[in-house]
């Protein structure tokens, strides 16, 4: 495996090397012990919101396809749990479907809605059954303001993981957003995972690559705040016209212009809250060079569309994806390894190869 090191110290520490972003073997490593451990992010529990529900999910489509369902069961308690029938190993579904219990097709064993086997014809005569083991396993699961969360063998405890963002943005009516289909959507990169984390955590380059959202925020009060497990960016608007937030009197940022927020979650989640709403962005590696961002919107006040430092999200993305290719081919190069990092200006990058480093060479 590819070993590197990053300084504590950012006034001297050097950049992950070109080679980080296209080993194959770093890949691999960094799917089972950095994606695979961690806490994912799987939708609105409104997905959910009847009972007898069953959504089939994939943990990380493209890397850590672990197969697992959904279920909100006749007491209206919800489960995360394995889709994989635990006779012969078949997927139970392929397609959301609502009904008393589950089935599966291939010969019909059959699950209660919390994953407690129910029946299996041809098993009559069959000694010390059924188990614990003829059960669906169940998966550690959160729901989190109406927000759902699963992790395969958890590295972090949850509350750990979210307390920033609980402590930050807990004041947020979250039950009052809505999921919108028409403003989700998925984009094919054709780059590393880690370059679209290395773009997102500075606002170095907004000046630079993002045109028309400088001309709202202010970039000499940016800020970036390291947190244990992730990173939060505060963007303060620079026009008295961009919308900011109305915040209770007890917030620490009560009396600023705050336009939007950027939290990002080790090791691949982004949540983006502004004036009108909410936009995710979950990054899924599918290959060492090529990364699916899935988009999902959830509006709170529509009224402030299209104004601010969220006005636009598809074009930033697209302004984004258009220099993150450049980096992409440019650490192809031979002459290339690493590069040095601005104390004043990339913390929230030198924070998440810190932790990329120590979770991988722990």
């Amino acid at each position: 495996m590819l070993f590197f090191e990053i300084d504590s110290d950012i006034s001297v520490a050097e950049t992950l090397p070109a080679e980080a972003y296209r080993s194959q073997s770093l890949h691999e490593q960094l799917i089972e012990r950095v994606l695979a451990p961690s806490w994912q992010w799987f939708g609105s529990a409104s997905l959910l919101s009847e009972v007898g529900q069953a959504i089939p999910w994939s943990f990380l489509p493209g890397s850590v396809q672990e197969p697992l369902l959904l279920t909100r069961d006749t007491q209206e308690h919800l489960h995360c749990l394995s889709n994989t029938c635990t006779h012969r190993g078949s997927i139970l579904l392929d397609q959301p479907c609502q009904g008393r219990f589950l089935r599966c097709p291939y010969h019909n064993r059959s699950f209660e809605l919390n994953g407690k086997f129910r029946a299996m014809p041809g098993f009559e005569d069959v000694k010390n059954f059924p188990t614990e083991r003829d059960s669906l396993p169940r998966v550690p699961f959160e729901n989190w303001q109406g927000f759902l969360f699963a992790a395969l063998q958890p590295s972090l405890k949850f509350a750990d993981w979210i307390a920033p963002i609980q402590e930050r943005l807990g004041w947020v009516p979250w039950k009052e957003f809505q999921f919108s289909q028409e403003r989700s959507r998925d984009y094919l990169l054709k780059a590393n995972w880690m370059l679209y984390v290395d773009n997102y955590l500075e606002g170095f380059h907004i000046p630079y690559v993002h045109p028309a959202l400088a001309q709202v925020l202010d970039a000499d009060t940016y800020e970036v705040m390291p947190l244990p497990w992730g990173v939060l960016q505060i963007g303060f608007a620079s026009d008295p016209a961009v919308p900011v937030f109305d915040f209770p009197s007890f917030h620490p940022d009560a009396g600023q212009r705050v336009a939007a927020y950027y939290f990002w979650l080790f090791p691949n989640l982004m949540l983006n809250l502004y004036p009108w709403g909410l936009s995710v962005n979950i990054i899924l590696p599918q290959a060492v060079d090529q990364t699916l961002v899935r988009y999902q919107t959830f509006l709170w006040k529509p009224e402030f569309l299209g104004q601010g430092a969220g006005a636009d999200p598809g074009l930033v993305e697209q302004e984004d994806q258009q220099i993150i290719a450049r980096v992409q081919a440019g650490i192809q190069s031979r002459l290339y390894h690493r590069g040095r990092y601005s104390p004043s200006q990339e913390t929230g990058v030198h924070h998440f190869h810190r932790l990329l480093a120590q979770v991988l060479h722990a």
